[in-house]
């Protein structure tokens, strides 16, 4: 009895020890499965995704984020393909936010998106994630067009720029200097006309649509008028400037320089008719040159770009497009993100991306860079356009801005309304949308 006791316990204590041995053998296994997970896990790539048009989405894919991904193992870009109307992509993004959980990382806005965007808390603030000398290396427009109150929210990828193409070769056997003034726009078209040298003087975007609005702040800015004043909320479209840019637009149609059609255009049907050898002056984007230029284009080698014209004494405007990019205040991988926008933006990464895609660059240095004009002579003169590029109005409600401008300057054109009876309506109605968006702050 003396001794059974003490071998009882120690056959409990030894059974006890097995179990804690199982035990550990079993969490260790465990932790290491967990500990493994966890490894595996942190070597797989962050993916972040981007939604952009389909036309876009091949270059990028080819060129650019293939580059990237070979330097950034660790991080995958999923473009995802959009329609190719900006005003529906911007309504994918838009539903994405509004609905909560956007699936996109990094955001890729056209210029006008960014108030918005913006204003609505989906971006976060890149003011503090990038220098003023680093900055100083973009065009100083592409750069306004990326902020909201005085903070950053969008890195210029790509600019754009509205200008005037001209049929040198036509200006030259008549003896004309290229125009400076809407006056010299209208006579030259009409000498040109009589001499039987074009059909038609002057094609211009003139559709109720977006296209109209980036037409018209150019003609505008040209007689020193404005739409809104983004500082002090002042609407411009009932005063005199406004006024006579719409008068020069009618007077177009009127006298015969421009065709009947050019108020339902949009920019490609203004394109194909000046492509086509009918017109001897486009306003248009920058994507229009190499088209005018194709092997097979009746216009090839005879065309020239230069800022829009404007009134004497006055400057010109180039109303401002292009695509920067954000990063969206719910991705998950914001440091991530940020590190594709400095690689995109970069210098010699967008050097390259041009080259092969032949983009507007958004780094001033580009526009002249040795081997990007040996490809696109034009681009010096591209530079000239982009230095006096216009921006639309910054605000959070530019889209009913837009809409409104639209309506009106559409019926002023098409004659349903007197220029001074739409004018007065468009600013009534643009001021009483601003007063709205103030009283909600």
């Amino acid at each position: 009895m003396l001794y059974r006791q003490p071998l009882n316990q120690r056959q409990k204590i030894l059974k006890k020890l097995g179990l804690l041995g199982r035990f550990g053998v079993i969490f260790s296994i465990v932790l290491g499965s967990i500990l493994l997970a966890w490894i595996v896990m942190a070597q797989q790539p962050v993916t972040l995704n981007l939604l952009m048009t389909a036309p876009d989405a091949q270059p990028w894919k080819q060129g650019i984020i293939k580059d990237f991904e070979a330097q950034n193992p660790g991080i995958r870009i999923n473009i995802i393909e959009g329609p190719n109307a900006t005003n529906l992509l911007e309504d994918l993004y838009t539903s994405a936010f509004i609905l909560g959980e956007s699936p996109y990382d990094l955001i890729n806005m056209d210029v006008i998106w960014t108030p918005k965007f913006a204003a609505a808390g989906w971006l976060l603030d890149l003011t503090d994630k990038i220098s003023k000398e680093e900055l100083a290396a973009f065009s100083p427009k592409d750069v306004e067009g990326g902020r909201y109150e005085d903070r950053l929210y969008r890195i210029p990828v790509r600019s754009d720029a509205g200008m005037l193409y001209y049929r040198k070769d036509l200006l030259e056997e008549a003896g004309f200097q290229p125009p400076e003034t809407f006056e010299d726009l209208m006579k030259i078209s009409k000498a040109l006309q009589q001499q039987k040298k074009a059909n038609w003087g002057y094609v211009w975007q003139g559709r109720q649509y977006e296209g109209l609005v980036a037409m018209f702040v150019e003609v505008l800015e040209g007689f020193n008028g404005f739409w809104v004043n983004s500082d002090t909320l002042e609407v411009g479209l009932d005063r005199p400037e406004t006024l006579n840019a719409i008068a020069f637009l009618k007077d177009t149609v009127k006298e015969g320089v421009s065709p009947p059609g050019v108020t339902t255009y949009q920019e490609e049907e203004t394109r194909r008719f000046f492509q086509s050898g009918q017109a001897a002056f486009l306003r248009s984007w920058p994507y229009a040159y190499p088209l005018a230029n194709e092997p097979t284009s009746p216009i090839k080698g005879k065309v020239a770009i230069k800022p829009m014209v404007h009134a004497p004494g006055q400057s010109a405007g180039a109303c401002l497009g292009g695509w920067g990019l954000g990063i969206a205040k719910s991705s998950k991988h914001p440091e991530e993100a940020w590190k594709a926008i400095k690689y995109f933006t970069s210098r010699e990464a967008q050097r390259r991306f041009i080259l092969n895609a032949g983009y507007v660059p958004s780094r001033k240095e580009l526009f002249t860079d040795p081997e990007i004009v040996a490809k696109y002579g034009h681009y010096p003169q591209l530079l000239e356009v982009v230095d006096s590029a216009v921006l639309r109005p910054p605000i959070a409600q530019y889209a009913q801005a837009s809409d409104i401008l639209q309506r009106y300057l559409s019926a002023a054109l098409t004659n349903r309304m007197t220029p001074e009876q739409a004018m007065k309506s468009a600013a009534d109605e643009t001021r009483r949308l601003l007063k709205a968006g103030q009283a909600k702050i």
